[in-house]
């Protein structure tokens, strides 16, 4: 029973921390990057809740509803802004998830729903779930691969590695996404430039990728 718990409250802090520094971002990014850290914040909050341990908070029979509707709604939204970018798709990957876990754990028969979370006693579909253990599986490993860091050879490479790096060591990180000239130009310039760093809005993402995955195993 100890173990289930520990790692129901590991889950907890690692999805509330993720949704605080997403929230963080929100006030330093505009435009479509500012809508994308807005979902993943709601995301990392409700994955937070979720992974609650029972022995805590065991939530009403109707707050697995409250669930599937918030972000049934999110869905909706990813589905209408996915033609802005390529990302909001994963974001509707990820509510469509949360919808679907929700679902599962208010079902008759999940034995207290709350607690499948940590005792693995909610049910699914299994060819659905597999579906989507595989989908963040592939997630985790190509944004794991993004942040590994690039090593510059000389010429321009170094000189971008400097510039991005702002010290001479020959290494950079490799990040995408708009805003990210702006971001790394705005390094060195205190709470703001750490909100805007585009290698921690990977690794937030790879962690609510990764407790996704934990979440999952346990349907």
């Amino acid at each position: 029973m100890h173990g289930p718990t520990l790692s129901g409250w590991l889950l907890v802090a690692l999805c509330a921390a993720t949704g605080a520094y997403c929230l963080l971002r929100t006030r330093v990014c505009e435009g479509e990057e500012r809508r994308a850290a807005v979902g993943e914040a709601v995301m990392g909050f409700g994955m937070a809740a979720m992974a609650l341990p029972a022995a805590v908070l065991t939530p009403p029979e109707w707050g697995w509803t409250v669930y599937a509707a918030v972000f049934g709604a999110a869905a909706l939204h990813g589905l209408l802004a996915a033609r802005h970018g390529g990302h909001h798709l994963h974001h509707l990957v990820g509510s469509l998830a949360m919808v679907y876990m929700a679902v599962a754990m208010a079902a008759p028969g999940a034995a207290g729903a709350h607690a499948g979370h940590t005792a693995g006693t909610a049910g699914g579909i299994p060819a659905l779930t597999g579906g989507l253990l595989l989908y963040y599986v592939a997630y985790v490993l190509r944004s794991g691969a993004r942040l590994v860091p690039v090593t510059a050879t000389g010429g321009r490479g170094g000189d971008a590695a400097r510039t991005a790096g702002g010290s001479d060591t020959g290494t950079a990180w490799a990040p995408s996404g708009r805003g990210t000239d702006a971001a790394w130009a705005a390094v060195g310039g205190g709470g703001r430039a750490w909100a805007s760093r585009p290698e921690l809005a990977h690794a937030c993402r790879l962690s609510m990728a990764l407790a996704m995955l934990a979440m999952l195993v346990t349907l």
